[in-house]
């Protein structure tokens, strides 16, 4: 691959919902450039930026992959990205390190939610915007219902720069509006044809808003549209390229990407309109300072590129992607890492395309590559020179939104599970790993039940080792609700000394959470040396409650009487006999079971308001309010026992169609209702029993 100036660089994101066709209409890119001398299908499992074994086992992309390919003396970097709401997290990656967003939509489904957030990622980072009018030659295409949707959703901006031709019903070509001529497929090449008579009066029509809106971005523009002159083709040219920079005019593209139809076309529309890296003006901060800089796309400028995606290879090891945004990355050189304050030595760097790793001497600003074997540095770092330190922006993941708990299914994997669990982590910001030290479960937490599904298979086959997703535990409370005073002896005569410890304790209800401790010893009865042993004790014993083991809070103990003996009292005695009082006195204080209650926002557009309240009615959830938000959007807040929650993420994405999300945390404990406290007791006995069985 030669070398390219910033002016001949494209970075682009291709964004869908699931299914639309992105891997499809990458390949078609890199085919038509001649980097691949055969064609890939999804359904075979042989397309370039779908590599991974589980990508190819599900036919649906997992992570964002890169296609560069070189068109037309410029080098167009192809940023595939998942168009499933679960991995998420990669396509923040791959429009973070783009200028321009191709949006595909199907001709057969239209706008659906995936065209909708891939509007809102591109629009939220500032990318230029196209689409992609893909599957135009299948059964129940229909190009018009879904421009018609698109203009609805979207607004205005959305102007088709080329109108279909059909011939029996059949996609056959397309009018290109810029320069009035039309165009038919035949093989591997178009040839020229007439102008539909039917499309006529739709042509015009669009004509004049595409002026319209060409006319927005240029005030002698604007004087000419006024003065009904016709503008030139350059003068169309560069008002187009404004007016998708600056948001005012989003193009219509459309063919087939499985046939390879109008593919080379959008090519052209990338080089032409897209806009290259040194349009786009890039702050970073730098450290230890308030101030932020301007960086422009400068090779000779200092150095600063972001880590935007981690690769965990089991036979490579760690894979850096980077997008160099100033000065120049060189192989075999040093660079400081900001984020971590520390250097790192940069040996071989390459360009990736899919899997395949073409080795290059350097990455100029714009550009986009790789680098193996940084240990110390992550997704979100920056690299620059020791001289000129910055940060660049970070990408701002969403928080897991499902948590489950995994379990080894043979035993001795646990190390290994724990070791490639956290390589996984490394490469994915939206997967987490946690122990909880309560309930000794290794929880995984991710966006969605396939992600976690996803992240079981890769641990499997990239590390060798299986285990099964199982419900976390919850970590139930218990306290009482009656003041009692019991008693607790402990006396032993086993030859030689003794063993001798009497207390009288009282019970009742505390304030904090952590026990409270006092003494109200009168004459001694009790020396002072055994009263934290007594404290201990009780401190051993509330790890387990009476009702069904779990730890105890909320509880005010006060050491009242006892009695002691001069030989056989020891600090182990006084223990044992603060334990029995309280294994008698809790069970007469009216024990109950308190339940962890978590605090839920909620959004989602105004339509789903109804079933959303229903459905946290249903799961003994309280509504505490209802916020109206931008775009029609709702904010529902809510607190819910932790217990109703599992598995709230794919209920809600089931509810609203994939448009709500939500944010959770722990807020205190309550009581839990009887029939609720009743099966977890219950529960709790069958795991006692099993365990002493074992």
């Amino acid at each position: 691959m030669k070398d390219y100036s910033v002016q001949k660089l494209r970075n682009i994101c291709l964004l869908a919902h699931g299914g639309g066709g992105k891997t499809t209409l990458a390949e078609a890119m890199m085919f038509n450039t001649g980097v691949l001398d055969r064609f890939g299908k999804v359904a075979d499992g042989t397309t370039t930026s779908d590599y991974d074994p589980e990508e190819i086992k599900r036919k649906i992309s997992i992570s964002t992959s890169m296609a560069p390919c070189e068109w037309v003396d410029h080098k167009i970097n192809v940023i595939d990205t998942p168009g499933y709401f679960d991995f998420v997290g990669e396509v923040m990656q791959g429009i973070r390190a783009a200028e321009g967003a191709v949006i595909v939509v199907s001709a057969k489904s239209g706008v659906s939610v995936g065209t909708e957030k891939s509007w809102a990622y591109a629009k939220e980072y500032g990318a230029a915007r196209m689409f992609f009018i893909n599957k135009m030659d299948e059964d129940n295409a229909n190009f018009y219902a879904a421009y018609d949707k698109m203009l609805s959703t979207f607004g205005n901006s959305v102007i088709p720069l080329q109108l279909p031709i059909y011939e029996a019903d059949k996609y056959v070509g397309f009018v290109d509006i810029i320069n009035m001529t039309a165009k038919k497929f035949q093989k591997d090449k178009v040839t020229d044809t007439d102008i539909p008579s039917d499309l006529t009066d739709r042509i015009s029509q669009i004509k004049n808003s595409l002026n319209e809106l060409i006319a927005e971005t240029d005030e002698g523009l604007m004087e000419k549209f006024f003065g009904e002159e016709e503008f030139t083709a350059e003068e169309m040219q560069i008002g187009i390229k404004a007016g998708i920079a600056d948001g005012i005019i989003t193009p219509v593209f459309c063919g087939s990407a499985h046939h390879n139809m109008g593919v080379k076309e959008l090519m052209d529309a990338i080089v032409a309109f897209m806009p290259s890296p040194e349009a786009i003006k890039v702050k970073a901060q730098k450290v230890g300072k308030e101030e932020s800089v301007e960086l422009k796309a400068d090779a000779s400028a200092p150095l600063a590129a972001l880590v935007f995606k981690t690769i965990a290879d089991p036979f490579v090891g760690k894979i850096s992607m980077f997008r160099v945004y100033s000065g120049t990355l060189k192989a075999d050189s040093s660079v400081f890492n900001s984020t971590t304050e520390r250097s790192e030595k940069i040996g071989q760097i390459f360009v990736m395309r899919g899997k395949k790793q073409i080795p290059t001497d350097k990455l100029i600003a714009g550009d986009i590559g790789g680098v193996a074997k940084l240990a110390g540095t992550n997704t979100n770092d920056t690299l620059c020179e020791q001289t000129n330190k910055v940060i660049l922006e970070k990408i701002t993941f969403p928080d897991p939104a499902i948590s489950m708990a995994v379990e080894p299914k043979a035993k001795g994997d646990e190390e290994k599970i724990s070791s490639g669990l956290h390589k996984l982590q490394d490469e994915d910001p939206t997967f987490k790993v946690s122990v909880n030290t309560e309930t000794h479960q290794t929880l995984i937490s991710g966006v969605g039940e396939q992600h976690l599904d996803v992240i079981i298979s890769k641990l499997k086959a990239k590390f060798g080792v299986s285990v099964n997703l199982v419900n976390p535990k919850i970590p139930y409370r218990e306290t009482i609700k009656k003041k009692v005073k019991v008693e607790g002896k402990h006396k032993k005569q086993s030859g030689g000394h003794g063993q001798y410890g009497h207390v009288w304790i009282e019970f009742e209800r505390g304030d904090t959470e952590d026990l409270v401790f006092q003494e109200k010893i009168f004459g001694g009865s009790v020396p002072k040396s055994y009263h934290p042993a007594v404290e201990k004790g009780l401190r051993e014993a509330i790890v387990r409650g009476v009702l069904a083991g779990y730890p105890v809070v909320n509880l005010k103990a006060t050491l009242v009487d006892g009695s002691y003996h001069d030989v056989d009292s020891s600090e182990m005695a006084f223990k044992i006999a603060a334990r029995l009082a309280y294994k008698k006195g809790l069970p007469m204080a009216s024990p109950v079971l308190l339940e962890p209650i978590v605090h839920v926002e909620i959004y989602v557009p105004e339509k789903y308001m109804g079933d959303i309240i229903g459905d946290l009615n249903k799961r003994r959830g309280r509504i505490l309010g209802m916020n109206p938000m931008d775009n029609g959007q709702q904010q529902v807040e809510a607190e819910v026992p932790q217990a109703e929650m599992f598995k709230y993420a794919t209920d809600l994405r089931s509810m609203t169609h994939g448009r709500g999300y939500f944010k959770l945390w722990f807020e205190r404990y309550e009581e839990a209702p009887a029939i609720v406290a009743n099966k977890v007791i219950e529960e709790a006995k069958k795991n006692m029993v099993a365990e002493d069985d074992e």
